[in-house]
This record gives C-alpha cells, sequence and structure tokens, in this order.
C-alpha cells in the first residue's frame, strides 16, 4: 500500500524550532518527525512514499534522497499551504489505488494496524484513527459524529461548539474516492480546503467510513512542548525517563 504523509508546512507555532527548517524536520529524539512517521508506515507495509512537500522543501529532499529504507520516495510540490483538502490534491496522479495518509506533525505509539487492517479486510472507502479528547480541547481538530456500527456520519473542523469529543487524529486510510471530493470541496471561514469537509462529501455519496477509536498514544507537535512530550514519552518507553527531563532542561538555558 503506498503511503503519503503531508510535510509542507511552516510549523510557525513552533518556533524558534522552526526558524531554519520545515515543521517535520524538527527532531525528536535525535530523528526529525519524518523519520518516525516514515518508520511506522514502513512497519504498516508501506511500498511506496509519497511525501507532500512545500516550505523550505529542499531541506527535505536532501535528507532523503529518493528512497528511505530501500522504499522509494516520490515528491508532490504544495505550493501554498491552503489546507489538507488541497495538499491531497497535490498527490492524485501518483497514488494507484486505496492508500495510507499521516500528517507529518503526528508521533504515534498506537493501534495503527487495526486501521490498515479494516481498510484491507473490509474494502471500506476509508478508516480513521480516532481519539476521545477532553471537551475543551476538541475545538482545536476535526470533531467527528459517529453511528451505532461505528461508522462516520459527520465530521466539523474545528467547531466553536463541538458536538463531540471524538476527533480525528492525524492518520488515516482513503481509497481515490477521496480525490473526486477533494475537488468539489469549497474555501471555508479558514480560507482553507478542509479535509473534514471533503470526508462529509463521502458520507454525503454514500461512502463507508469507518472509525476505529485510539489504542495507546498519539501527540501532535504543534507547540515546543509538544515537541518535549512526545521525546519524552518516547524515552520513557526505553526506560530513560531522565533523559528526556534533561534534554528538555538543556533547551531551555
Amino acid at each position: 500500500m503506498q503511503a503519503v504523509v503531508l510535510a509542507a508546512g511552516k510549523g510557525t507555532r513552533l518556533r524558534p524550532l522552526t526558524d531554519d527548517k520545515p515543521k517535520g524536520m524538527v527532531e525528536i529524539d535525535g530523528e526529525p518527525i519524518i523519520t518516525h512517521c516514515l518508520d511506522q508506515l514502513r512497519e504498516l507495509g508501506a511500498d511506496e512514499f509519497v511525501l507532500v512537500v512545500g516550505y523550505l522543501k529542499e531541506r527535505i529532499i536532501s535528507h532523503y534522497g529518493d528512497e528511505y529504507e530501500g522504499i522509494p520516495i516520490t515528491y508532490a510540490h504544495q505550493r501554498e499551504q491552503k489546507g489538507l483538502a488541497h495538499a491531497l490534491l497535490t498527490v492524485e496522479e501518483h497514488i494507484d489505488d486505496d492508500f495510507m495518509l499521516m500528517l507529518g506533525d503526528n508521533v504515534f505509539r498506537a493501534n495503527l494496524k487495526d486501521v490498515v487492517r479494516r481498510q484491507r479486510e473490509d474494502r471500506a472507502d476509508a478508516a480513521f484513527l480516532v481519539e476521545e479528547v477532553p471537551w475543551e480541547e476538541a475545538s482545536r481538530y476535526g470533531v467527528c459524529d459517529t453511528n451505532k456500527y461505528g461508522e462516520i456520519t459527520d465530521v466539523v473542523e474545528k467547531p466553536d461548539d463541538p458536538p463531540s469529543n471524538l476527533v480525528m487524529t492525524g492518520f488515516y486510510t482513503f481509497s481515490p474516492a477521496i480525490f473526486h471530493a477533494c475537488r468539489l470541496v469549497q474555501p471555508s471561514d479558514r480560507g482553507e480546503y478542509e479535509i473534514s469537509d471533503a470526508v462529509d462529501l463521502l458520507i454525503e455519496s454514500g461512502r463507508t467510513i469507518d472509525a476505529l477509536r485510539l489504542e495507546g498514544w498519539r501527540i501532535d507537535v504543534g507547540y515546543p512542548e509538544d515537541r518535549d512530550e512526545a521525546e519524552r514519552r518516547i524515552q520513557a518507553e526505553r526506560g530513560d525517563e531522565g533523559a528526556g527531563q534533561a534534554s528538555a532542561e538543556g533547551e531551555s538555558e
């Protein structure tokens, strides 16, 4: 299965870590966030990577070249960052069948295999890893409603009044039907082409989208403190909790 990683963003909220590098090249535990994404996608059976690049794209291209761990890499250029649906359309010509999609600013230690398995076995049109978050945090994300069968019935992007506290994480599987939906999306109030609007169009057309609840953890690396927390968790899993604390203290000096 092909795997798409969206890594075109500037990461303005991560400054000063992104003053001289794109968001996906910020290091966690000694490796860029993108490397953590590629390692997990490789374990999930990815046979080709498609990286969407934009801001300071040369830093990413020169670092990874045309393959990673023997798996070929294709690059797609998102010249303007106009939302996730817009980013997805840059890869359409490279995608042959069902594919995995990972946002290149997320770190996972979770049941991603369950999502891929659902896509392969049930031939769903899409499957999402979703997570329950505190109600006060839900407005930061795409918020989902589901029915009794665990199918997504509605998605609202960063609502002021969230209808639930079940949110999309940064890992999805899609069939190529998503591209037609992305082409129909109109700019949101934020001026972006939202993936949530494309998902709603899929649902309205009768497509099935399954929601699988997160088991484990994931961190959306939006701020420097998120990066520090992801590093602490990874190091704690290895049993060297003190190293994460020392790293964070060293950077603050």
